[in-house]
């Protein structure tokens, strides 16, 4: 008898009867002979319901009060679905994460997990318990206080426990069928993939994919976990995230030629661009620069310096951000203009990410060349590039990102023959 950890998201626990549903799919992996550790998100769209509230009664809610608040949508969640559990004939037994002992650091809104120690889990587990945990969550090592994960948190809760408790698989239930070439959304003919490399789901989750929670992504490399990304609406097989691009099978597929040179497209309009203008040009002026953003705890994307003016020997210094953090980089930015002497700042959040993704492209020459070529055809302006050993990325204007997205995957031949991609519902998590 194995251990099996599963996640079910908000689209997945939208309503009773999606409820009911998901409990039905609980215990027919106990029927099978396993013990079952779920993670559950809050019900459909309820945290983002919750941060309306919380943004009527006050603009700048305390970050302590607002992860109070919005763990509570799992805790209805992990409740309801022991109910419906128990309406099915089994015991189920559901704790809040603190309660599984989801250990974190001191960071609320976006803490890390530091340990588990799932001892009421295990000896749930040993009395015959289907166990139920409210993702999303965790209590803090330092503080003891009630810490959230950053939004898709539940997917690195999952992860985490199932590597906790040495299970054998962690299945991350959503509302479509598996990780696709792009976002079904938005390419219909998008195909789905039995198999990505962790590397190749680092970047797609990294660069927009919703499909999966990039911190669950890294948990599951860092532990060699397996993860099965499968639909709660269907029986379909779904997509396994395992292996490396650097494993002997895969050096000799790309030797042969076999591999999947690409593994899909995603994207991201969650960005804003700030260019810092008329820099002077000398030595260290780019470290302070990006020195006061990492102590605003602001994390980079692309940066691109232009070449200075001979006439003023002054450059511009553009780079992204996540859009939520704009106020707070341009805000810091400011505080240093007298010392760094540079001219203006400008603010761009009607910007999107569009990435191509796939280990192939290590040893196939052109494949930026292609993209380039793939979106100017689109009629699509780019404005900044980035590129790592599997990725090729540029920066476009928010209103052509879809232009963008579809231009570049029928460019590389990921479009389905037949059967479009189906979403059952909800955002993607």
């Amino acid at each position: 008898m194995g251990i099996v950890v599963q996640k079910y998201g908000g689209s997945s626990l939208s309503d009773a009867d999606a409820i009911k549903r998901v409990a039905r799919r609980i215990t027919e992996a106990k029927k099978a002979g396993n013990d079952v550790v779920v993670a559950v998100s809050a019900m459909g769209d309820s945290t983002d319901e919750l941060l309306d509230l919380a943004d009527q009664v006050s603009p700048m809610p305390p970050a302590r009060e607002l992860d109070m608040l919005l763990t509570s949508g799992e805790r209805i969640s992990m409740a309801l679905v022991a109910m419906a559990i128990a309406d099915l004939g089994y015991t189920a037994r559901s704790f809040t994460g603190s309660q599984a002992g989801v250990i974190t650091d001191s960071m609320h809104g976006e803490a890390k997990i530091i340990d588990v120690t799932p001892g009421r889990i295990t000896e749930a587990i040993g009395d015959g318990h289907i166990v139920i945990v409210a993702g999303f969550q965790g209590v803090s090592q330092d503080t003891k206080e009630i810490t959230t994960l950053g939004r898709g948190g539940t997917d690195t809760t999952a992860v985490a426990l199932a590597a906790a408790l040495d299970a054998d698989v962690c299945e991350i239930y959503t509302d479509v069928d598996g990780v696709f070439t792009a976002d079904p959304r938005i390419v219909p003919s998008a195909k789905k993939l039995d198999t990505v490399t962790f590397e190749e789901m680092l970047e797609l989750a990294a660069n927009g994919a919703k499909v999966l929670h990039l911190r669950s992504v890294e948990y599951a490399r860092r532990h060699f976990l397996p993860i099965h990304v499968r639909s709660s609406f269907s029986e379909l097989k779904g997509t396994t995230v395992a292996g490396s691009i650097d494993d002997e099978a895969r050096l000799e597929q790309e030797r042969t030629m076999e591999a999947p040179i690409i593994a899909g497209v995603a994207h991201d309009r969650s960005e804003a661009k700030i260019t810092v203008v008329g820099v002077p040009d000398k030595v260290g002026t780019a470290a302070r620069i990006f020195e006061v953003l990492a102590d605003a705890q602001i994390n980079i994307d692309m940066i691109v310096q232009n070449v200075s003016a001979a006439s003023t020997n002054k450059t511009d210094i553009s780079f992204t951000l996540p859009g939520a953090d704009g106020k707070k980089a341009t805000s810091a930015l400011e505080g240093i203009k007298a010392e760094i002497e540079y001219d203006s700042l400008t603010y761009d959040d009607k910007v999107g990410k569009v990435s191509l993704v796939g280990a192939g492209m290590r040893s196939h020459p052109g494949i930026s060349a292609k993209v380039f070529k793939a979106v100017a055809d689109a009629g699509v302006n780019i404005e900044m590039i980035s590129t790592s050993e599997i990725r090729v990325s540029v920066v476009v204007s928010e209103t052509e990102v879809d232009a963008a997205v579809a231009a570049v995957h029928t460019a590389f031949e990921l479009d389905a023959d037949q059967v479009e991609a189906v979403v059952y519902g909800g955002t993607g998590r």
